[in-house]
């Protein structure tokens, strides 16, 4: 099989992956599933919340919906709806419309009746999109911290068990505030373990609430795994290994994996997951899958017979606008790739190399794949 083959089969088993747990999708299957809901709100936050929202306005197109999510995330689509306001905010460091979104969360739920049933709808990034300050935690420390913690390599679940304790809002807080009848969540699961506790820092955490209200997993890695393996299925290629175990420092998983598939014997090679990075204190251009990718290309270099996609599923790495590297073994070159990576800057030397991997937004974040072929 020629590279170019490869890389195309590489594209379409990711998009099976996020066609899979495409926030719409998964929103529809969930409300068939499910006991019959007459919400008199919609609430979506998150970066697959625009897809989300109109999984849940087919079902219920007259009903009043409010979307935060990221710059760049929202769909035309939603304009047909008159009911829906969006509000747009900054990730993965908050800005000043992520308190204003925070705020109006605030005023939506108080503002509710008695009588009000809500559907909430939470996926990966809700974190940054969304807070309520205590009066002793400014915006500017918080952004402070979180750049902090991104540098530094913490891991999602890290990150927001420290936010949690600077919010009014997340670790169920806001929900607890729900005045209604009935809350329902539905959440995306972008973190390891698929807690409701740790997704958005448990901004959908409905412990608080029991009485009220529930919560479920409704799109995960695991399913995007299992819709590449079924895709690979149809395109004749044999699944070798799938596994939810892409955690780790970006070097030490590259040191790890690269060898691994290096001597694998034909077939694909999935593994799911979010990769930790930690950055030099001026980094260049590119995020966690496209180090990772450009750091696995050293151990395929000279290699004909094997290609390797390391992308997000919401269409974004890191502070970029592309999800990942798609690499081959033309891709390393060892005195500028090396550096790249010492710089933080493998996006520019993937552009440079035709290796971006860009989708643009998904509408849904089931954190990573890595998905490798060897002929």
């Amino acid at each position: 099989m020629t590279a170019d083959n490869r890389k195309k089969q590489l594209e379409q088993l990711f998009d099976a992956a996020v066609s899979a747990v495409s926030g719409r999708q998964a929103v529809t299957n969930a409300i068939a599933e499910d006991a019959p809901l007459s919400p008199s709100l919609i609430i979506a936050v998150g970066k697959a919340a625009a897809g989300m929202t109109l999984g849940a306005l087919d079902e219920w197109p007259d009903c009043a919906a409010l979307v935060i999510t990221k710059y760049g995330h929202v769909t035309d689509e939603l304009d047909a709806f008159p009911g829906v306001r969006v509000m747009e905010a900054a990730h993965p460091v908050p800005d000043e419309n992520s308190l204003s979104a925070g705020k109006l969360l605030f005023d939506s739920i108080e503002a509710l009746p008695a009588e009000s049933h809500v559907l909430f709808l939470v996926s990966g990034g809700a974190s940054a999109l969304a807070e309520a300050l205590p009066s002793d935690v400014s915006l500017s420390e918080l952004k402070a911290m979180t750049d902090e913690m991104l540098a530094t390599g913490k891991t999602i679940d890290q990150i927001n068990t420290r936010r949690k304790t600077h919010s009014l809002i997340k670790g169920g807080k806001l929900i607890e505030r729900f005045p209604g009848q009935r809350i329902r969540v539905y959440a995306i699961s972008d973190v390891e373990g698929d807690s409701i506790a740790v997704i958005g820092s448990g901004l959908g955490d409905t412990n608080r609430l029991p009485d009220k209200g529930t919560s479920r997993i409704i799109a995960s890695n695991k399913i995007a795994r299992q819709a590449v393996a079924s895709k690979a299925e149809q395109l004749g290629l044999t699944v070798m290994e799938n596994s939810e175990t892409l955690y780790g420092d970006i070097f030490e998983l590259a040191d790890r994996l690269g060898p691994f598939i290096a001597n694998a014997p034909p077939g694909v090679y999935l593994f799911g997951g979010e990769p930790i990075a930690t950055l030099p204190e001026h980094p260049g251009r590119g995020g966690r899958n496209q180090s990772l990718a450009l750091a696995l290309s050293a151990h395929i270099a000279g290699r004909e017979d094997i290609s390797m996609l390391v992308a997000g599923t919401d269409g974004t790495d890191g502070p970029t606008s592309a999800a990942g590297g798609l690499i081959d073994g033309t891709t390393w070159s060892e005195t500028k790739a090396s550096d790249a990576l010492r710089r933080a800057d493998a996006g520019t030397y993937l552009e440079q190399c035709g290796g971006l991997f860009a989708t643009g937004p998904t509408h849904t974040n089931v954190m990573d794949l890595l998905i490798a072929i060897v002929d």
